[in-house]
């Protein structure tokens, strides 16, 4: 982003992709992923002031929950994650990319003009539970 900044026009916004594995332990999801998207949250925060003060261009995260996708199918738990997601997340549904891509559309566009250097979940409110306690996974 570096590089591109100072061709990028003025007013223009960037976007980066997370996983909730930034904040939350989720087994499986291997090595240095989990740090890496800590850090890269982190970097949002400092590249909002960075590129905003000397570019006056925005950057956020989307933080997406579990949906099929091609990079999810190499994580190789994907439909039990998105299963786990459906019982225990505010929204009990699945989630599907088209419902990603109009959150960075609105994020890229001028309706997003004041917010920058922000990680936005867009997981139907996962990231928001502690423990549900109706869900299904603690019947016996």
């Amino acid at each position: 982003l570096a590089h591109l900044s100072p061709i990028m026009p003025e007013n223009s916004a960037a976007l980066a992709l997370s996983y909730i594995a930034s904040t939350r332990v989720i087994p499986g999801y291997g090595g240095a992923m989990s740090s890496a998207k800590a850090a890269l949250e982190s970097d949002i925060k400092t590249l909002a002031y960075e590129i905003g003060r000397k570019f006056k261009i925005r950057i956020n995260c989307i933080s997406a929950g579990p949906l099929r996708s091609r990079a999810a199918k190499a994580i190789g738990m994907i439909d039990k994650m998105i299963k786990y997601s459906k019982a225990n997340a505010p929204l009990q549904k699945e989630l599907y990319a088209t419902e990603v891509a109009n959150v960075a559309a609105f994020l890229l566009s001028d309706l997003a003009s004041a917010i920058t250097g922000d990680t936005i979940f867009v997981d139907n409110g996962l990231h928001a539970m502690g423990m549900a306690i109706d869900s299904k996974s603690l019947e016996n």
